[in-house]
């Protein structure tokens, strides 16, 4: 048993309609431990993604039947799945659209393969690394709860099953581990991103508008106007003092 899941390997998706890059990067990743599948447009990537959502998604923008950045988009309306961009467009407003769209990564070609496995490596582990765990499993803010699992990976709010993209719930989850105290765009960069770069602080405040928008009514996130953000959300020993 302990030797069938060994041989269990993560999935990537590979989407880039040039054949070399396409195999050349399979191939770096296949020899990383990687189990990979390549496609050469969307239409095949959406039929792939209906039978198996995989561990991570490697993204070219520009492809024949379509954008890159629009099927991102569509894709974090119904799954958490990081997502790398990889393209040639290297203007800082797609790098920051890109991030505002949920990717977790964004690597410009021409790319070194050693340099995009490291990305990889880094972006799962980021992704399954959890963190946080209330006593009882649930927060409380007013007359609003919370209840964020690491371990299972779900959210739920006053009864409502959640869905956040991994950005987002790696941002949320920083929040939380630090919650009651200021935690600033930069360090959330740095933190959730390894990004630290102040022309994608508004990248911050995008996601935590999605975040909000998100968890309702309740005011989890506090803003504190030229920092950052507070996460105020508490346990329920918390509250009965």
């Amino acid at each position: 048993m302990a030797d069938q899941k060994q041989e269990i390997k993560e999935l990537i998706y590979i989407v880039e309609d040039h054949e070399v890059i396409r195999e050349g990067v399979r191939q770096y990743l296949e020899l990383s431990g990687y189990a990979v599948r390549g496609f050469a447009n969307l239409k095949s990537a959406r039929e792939a993604f209906a039978a198996q959502v995989p561990s991570l998604l490697i993204q070219d923008v520009m492809l024949p039947d379509g954008d890159g950045f629009a099927f991102v988009k569509q894709l974090k309306e119904k799954t958490d799945c990081p997502v790398i961009f990889m393209t040639a467009r290297t203007e800082e407003s797609d790098r920051i659209l890109g991030f505002e769209l949920g990717a977790d990564d964004y690597i410009s070609k021409p790319f070194s393969p050693k340099e995009l496995v490291l990305r990889v490596q880094a972006v799962l582990r980021r992704y399954r690394n959890g963190s946080y765990e209330p006593s009882d499993g649930l927060l409380y803010v007013g007359e609003h709860w919370m209840r964020f699992d690491e371990q299972d990976h779900r959210l739920e709010v006053d009864d409502n099953l959640v869905i956040l993209t991994a950005a987002e719930w790696r941002i949320l989850s920083h929040l939380i581990q630090n919650s009651h105290h200021l935690v600033s765009r930069s360090q959330i960069l740095e933190e959730c991103f390894d990004y630290s770069v102040e022309s994608y602080e508004r990248v911050v405040d995008t996601h935590i508008k999605n975040i909000r928008s998100k968890l309702g009514d309740g005011p989890w996130i506090e803003t504190v106007r030229g920092y950052g953000y507070r996460f105020i959300g508490h346990e329920r020993e918390r509250a009965e003092v």
